[in-house]
């Protein structure tokens, strides 16, 4: 076995083409299927898609409590029409990288062009597009005004028509658009800076056809250089990007960006971890649960010897929540609710929390703490095997036994991973649920097929967290909305018009006092139907090489390389991250 980590390590080496001076950022990854922004649907191809695409605002890098800044717009909206209307002029100085979509120059070389008014209508059109089938549609599609019955059109054979006019959404000049939405919406500027509504040029989108989601062809800091599939991924620094001058991510006082970043396929953690103390990655994202004696002294923080080399460690409480969706169109599971409660009853978190080095905590419920409007009364269903096994005697399967066949209940659980600690944890759950007379019988797939179950609604239960997009509750509750359901976030599939009430409710209140109350009784009720298994919160460990500064430990890290820095030859290391 160690020879074959040491093959796999100097492959990596080999393919990142990195010397420490070179100016390469290396980090690993997971797949990415797609660079088209209308396909961002997991954390990592988001974390791609930012390196090339702009979104119209971002988030500050540095400041916290979260707050947005402009981005590919020059200044925050202006709002009127008692929070309907929205105002943004894109920056006059921002382009889309040169590319032969564009045509060429007098010496054959290929051209770019200004990023347009007309390129943001055509980027949020083309989301609500049918045939695009966008898992992101549902940010604009009942929300800008005109925009559901364009989707609606789009969705029959003929060419979609991006010429339609739409009521909602307009550019009154070449940098001026106005957004009108059905409803005032408190969260609609978070969405401006969500990967799904990155602008695109349309002569990409049309010239490269299905192949535009392998080619990136954006206005963002960086160029995609190079990709092979399940791989790596290659970029080169885009040295004509606005933001090098002006704004957050300035170059300034000789502190040098990194001029290109790889990402590298590292499936297996252990070899992740071999990478990056052999300096090789300069990024560690997750430190395996087998590492952390390594990484972790006795005090809590950072050890010694990882000090001495000038590594730092972050930490971060994240706005992320794990948990084991069940799909409510299920024979078996999604008409019972007992038997679902019985499930949330059997799930023993404080040995989970002890799996993951107490780095996790048991989810009470679908919004994790420090966001506004979450339900902080005790959970209904913890752990208690007395009480998971009569809720599986109400939904028919006493001991775990289904008397019409005299056999053990057997649920099927999807995992879109295969790494050791994924493994390891599903054998854990395996055994919870077994204690109860539940048998439960883990199915491996890659990312992209797990994705596709997922979405196609093929799954009984499937393993999969959720980040949060922006830092408010609706952002976890619209998991849960009807119109949200495959192949939307709603990957569960529940509906319930009461959730739909209080959600539109709360979406529609102008006081924060009656939202956060709104948003506390939809909760309740999620936590009382279970569409989900809770699994937990988590906090993030992080580790950065000696090589960079200026990093900042975010719940949005979309693009963030732009803002990371080369350190200097002889420069000291910090050791250890703020913990926020």
């Amino acid at each position: 076995m160690a020879w074959l980590k040491q093959s796999v390590l100097c492959g990596v080496a080999a393919l990142a083409g990195a010397a420490a001076g070179e100016g390469v950022f290396r980090r690993g990854m997971e797949r990415v299927s797609s660079l088209d922004p209308a396909d961002s649907s997991s954390l990592y191809a988001a974390r791609a898609i930012q390196l090339v695409y702009e979104t119209l605002l971002e988030y500050d890098y540095r400041e916290r409590p979260y707050r947005l800044i402009p981005g590919l717009a020059e200044a925050l909206p202006e709002v009127a029409e008692d929070g309907r209307v929205y105002l943004l002029r894109v920056r006059p100085e921002a382009r889309f990288h040169p590319d032969p979509c564009f045509g060429t120059d007098a010496s054959g070389a290929p051209r770019g062009r200004a990023v347009t008014a007309a390129d943001v209508v055509f980027s949020l059109k083309r989301l609500a597009d049918r045939k695009v089938a966008s898992p992101g549609a549902w940010l604009v599609e009942d929300e800008v005004v005109g925009l559901r019955a364009f989707a609606d059109r789009s969705a029959g054979a003929a060419p979609t028509d991006y010429g339609a006019e739409v009521a909602g959404l307009r550019a009154l000049d070449a940098r001026t658009v106005r957004i009108e939405l059905t409803r005032p919406l408190h969260v609609f500027p978070y969405y401006l800076a969500v990967a799904y509504t990155a602008v695109v040029p349309a002569e990409a989108v049309r010239g490269y056809g299905a192949e535009f989601g392998a080619r990136g062809v954006g206005s963002g800091p960086y160029r995609l250089e190079a990709w092979r599939r399940n791989h790596q991924m290659r970029y080169v620094r885009e040295p004509s990007w606005w933001g090098w001058t002006a704004g957050p991510a300035a170059v300034s006082g000789g502190a040098e960006p990194f001029e290109r970043v790889v990402y590298s396929l590292v499936d297996d953690a252990s070899t992740q971890w071999l990478c990056f103390l052999a300096g090789e990655l300069d990024f560690l994202g997750e430190i395996a649960r087998d590492n952390w004696d390594a990484v972790i002294g006795p005090g809590g923080g950072l050890s010694q010897e990882l000090a001495g080399r000038g590594v730092t460690l972050h930490t971060i409480p994240t706005l992320e929540v794990a948990y084991i969706g069940i799909n409510m169109e299920d024979p078996v599971l999604g008409s019972n609710r007992a038997l679902r409660q019985a499930l949330n009853s059997a799930f023993d978190g404080a040995s989970w929390e002890r799996f993951y080095n107490n780095r996790a905590v048991r989810a009470d419920g679908p919004v994790p703490p420090g966001v506004a409007g979450r339900l902080e009364t005790p959970f209904p269903y913890p752990y208690d095997l007395a009480r998971a096994r009569a809720l599986l005697r109400a939904a028919g399967y006493p001991e775990g036994v289904d008397p019409a066949s005299g056999r053990r209940l057997e649920l099927t659980l999807d995992l879109g991973r295969t790494s050791q600690d994924i493994r390891e944890s599903v054998e854990l759950l395996v055994s919870y649920l077994a204690r109860v007379g539940v048998v439960v019988r883990p199915q491996f797939h890659n990312w992209p097929v797990f994705l596709k179950r997922v979405s196609s609604r093929q799954s009984q239960m499937f393993r999969v967290g959720w980040v949060g997009d922006y830092p408010d509750a609706q952002n976890f509750m619209q998991l849960f909305y009807s119109r949200n359901v495959s192949p939307g976030p709603n990957r569960t599939n529940y509906v319930n018009p009461a959730f739909d009430r209080l959600y539109e409710a709360a979406c529609a209140a102008r006081d924060e006092g009656e939202r956060e109350r709104l948003w506390r009784e939809a909760q309740a009720l999620i936590r009382e139907d279970c569409p989900w298994v809770f699994l937990h919160f988590q906090k993030a460990y992080t580790l950065c090489g000696p090589r960079v500064s200026e990093y900042v430990p975010s719940d949005f890290p979309y693009g963030s390389e732009k803002y990371l820095r080369q350190r200097r030859a002889g420069a000291p290391a910090a050791g250890e991250g703020k913990s926020q």
